[in-house]
């Protein structure tokens, strides 16, 4: 059984999070959504055979494993922008280099970025300072505004929504090298900015109330 102040917090964050999707566009304070996940880079150990007419490519079913890579999505949902992120590992330093660039090449101008990410161990802002010197760090630091989504939420990140779509559409096969992986990535990417393609999301604190109803602890006063 769930304890209640469990529910309680589960509550707080999903709210805090939908409140800050029913702001307006602000270009001075961009809501920016951050997710992460592994790539399995896989590699073939026979030649396949191609397509030809009345029959399609044919593709042995053992494979070779050549290592992982990491993606961090960075997805402005209002503007209809993402970037992928790709690094060899998943690290509190990759996490805040991701987060500088963020800061410094992606939204220069920006006053304040707002960013909505889940709870991961290193998604913390303690990674800026084990990545750069003090005086780096807390200038970072300064330029966000950070919401979390809530334990067992990440379905709230909009972040992990884009990612699902680079996997049905760019990923969904096999793919050997960093390099190769890196190229076919820049390529959705392009497209995908291009067409400003965007989500559009439903889901208010409004409708929380009534579909999730179940999560809300019952108080009684007096």
């Amino acid at each position: 059984m769930i304890p209640p102040q469990a529910n309680a917090d589960f509550v707080r964050a999903m709210e805090d999070v939908l409140e800050v999707y029913k702001r307006p566009y602000d270009p001075a304070r961009p809501v920016v959504c951050l997710d992460e996940t592994s790539k399995q880079l896989i590699g073939e150990t026979r030649t396949p055979i191609p397509a030809g007419p009345g029959r399609l490519q044919r593709i042995d079913y053992e494979y070779e494993r050549k290592g992982t890579a990491n993606l961090f999505m960075i997805f402005e949902p209002l503007a209809g922008r993402r970037w992928v992120e790709v690094t060899a590992r998943r690290t509190a330093v990759d996490f805040a280099a991701v987060v500088r660039r963020l800061a410094d090449e992606y939204y220069p101008r920006a006053k304040t970025i707002v960013l909505v990410m889940d709870n991961l161990n290193t998604h913390k802002l303690a990674s800026l300072y084990e990545a750069f010197a003090p005086e780096e760090a807390r200038r970072l630091a300064e330029r966000l505004e950070i919401h979390y989504t809530p334990k067992h939420g990440s379905w709230l990140d909009m972040a992990e929504t884009e990612l699902s779509v680079l996997a049905r559409q760019c990923l969904n096969r096999r793919i050997d090298t960093l390099e190769v992986l890196i190229r076919e990535i820049r390529a959705w990417e392009k497209q995908r900015n291009e067409a400003a393609c965007k989500i559009n999301w439903r889901f208010t604190t409004k409708d929380a109330r009534i579909k999730l109803k179940r999560l809300y602890p019952s108080f009684q006063l007096g």
